[in-house]
């Protein structure tokens, strides 16, 4: 399959998972909508990245190495600027669920965002990068940052999460598996894609990719909706802080 197919595949499904996980979020207490809005507007982000990538709008043609084999290859922006946005949100989404019963520690949010960031930003020198040296050294500084998104997911994030109820406890230890699972295979396709050792043809790396956000986005999103509404469901039926309700204008 082309690459075209694989672009327009991410656009859609994005455009369907995000319209999934509006319609699934419940918006009965402040927790459900805030968690509702995150996990929709990801995919949304994601299918317009998609869509500019599709049309021609989101890469850029790098010039060919000084190799007489090299040729010059397509370099897809739009995919970082995506990452920029979607995946802080994931982690505010992730935040909010190891802190059910309140936001308690706001610097460790800041800190996971900023790693973050680091890490993407970090990863797109790397891919623009043409001197190996600079090339790889991008690469080590971005799996480092990696390495500090994870230590505030399961270590700083996991203590608050220690002072929740059993429930909620397992849900986020469930979301941050699943989803640093998928986040994991990231630097793996960049190692072996196009942008790093080029073992992997341009097709197959954008199919790859294209799954991999599908599922961070599109499946994480709809699990971690599910998983808040029925947090909430034990809320209201407990009659706990957490259960609100949302209020309406009149």
């Amino acid at each position: 399959m082309t690459p075209q197919f694989w672009l327009w595949l991410g656009c859609a499904g994005m455009a369907a998972g995000a319209a999934a996980i509006l319609l699934l979020a419940k918006r009965r207490t402040p927790t459900e909508e805030a968690d509702g809005i995150i996990h929709g507007i990801v995919p949304i982000i994601a299918a317009c990245s998609y869509f500019a990538m599709a049309t021609g709008q989101g890469s850029i043609t790098l010039p060919a190495g000084p190799d007489a084999a090299d040729v010059a290859r397509q370099f897809y922006v739009a995919r970082y600027i995506d990452w920029t946005f979607t995946t802080p949100l994931l982690l505010v989404g992730l935040a909010r669920t190891a802190m059910h019963s309140g936001m308690r520690r706001q610097a460790v949010v800041w800190g996971l965002v900023g790693s973050d960031l680091i890490m993407i930003v970090t990863a797109l020198a790397f891919g623009l990068s043409e001197v190996a040296a600079v090339k790889w050294t991008w690469f080590a500084i971005s799996c480092g940052a990696f390495l500090a998104v994870f230590y505030g997911i399961f270590v700083q994030l996991r203590e608050e999460n220690a002072a929740e109820r059993a429930d909620v406890r397992k849900a986020f230890l469930r979301n941050a598996v699943f989803l640093t699972g998928v986040w994991c295979a990231y630097p793996v396709v960049l190692l072996v894609g196009q942008d790093g050792l080029g073992l992997l043809s341009p097709a197959v790396a954008l199919a790859v990719v294209a799954l991999l956000d599908l599922t961070a986005k599109v499946a994480y999103g709809i699990m971690a909706t599910m998983e808040t509404t029925r947090a909430v469901d034990r809320d209201l039926a407990e009659g706990t802080a957490a259960a609100k309700p949302l209020r309406r204008a009149a």
